[in-house]
């Protein structure tokens, strides 16, 4: 009977992981590349490039995303007036992660030199939530190879509600093993999507976002051992990061809405408002945790003042 046993979970984790590969093939085929990869210590960065002129703005996406957040409205309505570097972040979308899943500091420096191999020596950089602490620890380690940070809805300080049941289930050892792959195999597309809706709570996704954005694309294994590995991760970074946030030298623009119960103002960005001596923040009324897509004319706005201050229009 043990015997028996054995034999039919082998053969119940053999079938969900060909199963978990057939749906990471299809995602592949339906949400290809659409930028270039550049080599970062043996490891690709995918990055899309968006317009020929103008000062040159990096774009970081958040937790479970990929490039394609941006690259619906945003990057290019900007791409009329700046040449954006729409990013994905090592271990998302079409990049390849970093030992460990990468830490902030890790995931800056990769990104960086990336950008920097395609003319970007000196950019502008916006971060959206975790992207949001990528772009804070660009700020706060190598302040000379930026203009200037814009965290967009982002994760600053460390908050006080936990990591949470499902990635303390998902970053347990047993869980990137085991968990990941019946996720990637069995998750209903209707499910996936309709979390992805959520994000925007409480505007509604923008029309053709979802499959625009490759729903798929976000339970792809690798993606999701990555992105648990850094969730668990992220609160300690931020509680030894934090602390040079308030020393950052480049110009800072804020930008959250008030209305965000994911990464909420009060925690983030207002705290990081009243301790830099420097950083003006825009918060918006009624938006949540998308301000780029449920504001989009006020974050451009936001941008551009931060290209004024930064000297680089």
């Amino acid at each position: 009977m043990p015997t028996t046993a054995a034999l039919t979970l082998l053969g119940l984790t053999g079938a969900t992981q060909v199963l978990a590969a057939r749906r990471e093939a299809r995602a592949a085929k339906l949400t290809p590349p659409t930028g270039q990869d550049v080599e970062v210590e043996d490891r690709r960065v995918h990055v899309e490039v968006l317009g020929e002129t103008g000062p040159d703005l990096v774009l970081i996406h958040g937790s479970s995303g990929n490039l394609r957040d941006f690259t619906h409205r945003l990057a290019p309505d900007l791409a009329r007036r700046y040449r954006v570097f729409v990013v994905d972040r090592p271990g998302f979308g079409w990049s390849d992660p970093l030992p460990g899943g990468g830490g902030l500091v890790d995931q800056a420096a990769a990104i960086q030199t990336a950008v920097a191999a395609l003319g970007a020596t000196h950019p502008l950089v916006l971060g959206h939530s975790y992207g949001g602490a990528v772009a804070l620890a660009w700020a706060a380690t190598m302040p000379d190879t930026l203009a200037g940070v814009l965290p967009l809805a982002g994760v600053a300080y460390p908050w006080h509600t936990g990591l949470g049941a499902f990635y303390s289930v998902l970053s347990h050892p047993a869980g990137l093993a085991l968990v990941i792959p019946l996720l990637t195999a069995f998750t209903p597309t209707p499910v996936i999507r309709s979390e992805i809706a959520k994000i925007f709570r409480p505007q509604p996704a923008p029309d053709g976002y979802i499959d625009h954005f490759g729903p798929d694309l976000t339970l792809r294994r690798g993606q999701m051992r990555t992105n648990a590995r850094q969730r668990r991760a992220l609160h300690t970074e931020i509680e030894a990061l934090s602390p040079k946030w308030a020393k950052i030298a480049v110009p800072i623009e804020v930008v959250h809405g008030d209305a965000d119960d994911i990464v909420p103002a009060q925690i983030h960005a207002i705290r990081l408002t009243a301790e830099h001596p420097d950083a003006p923040l825009t918060l918006l009324p009624g938006i949540g945790h998308a301000p780029h897509h449920g504001a989009m004319p006020e974050v451009i706005a936001a941008i551009d003042r931060l290209a004024i201050r930064a000297d680089v229009t």
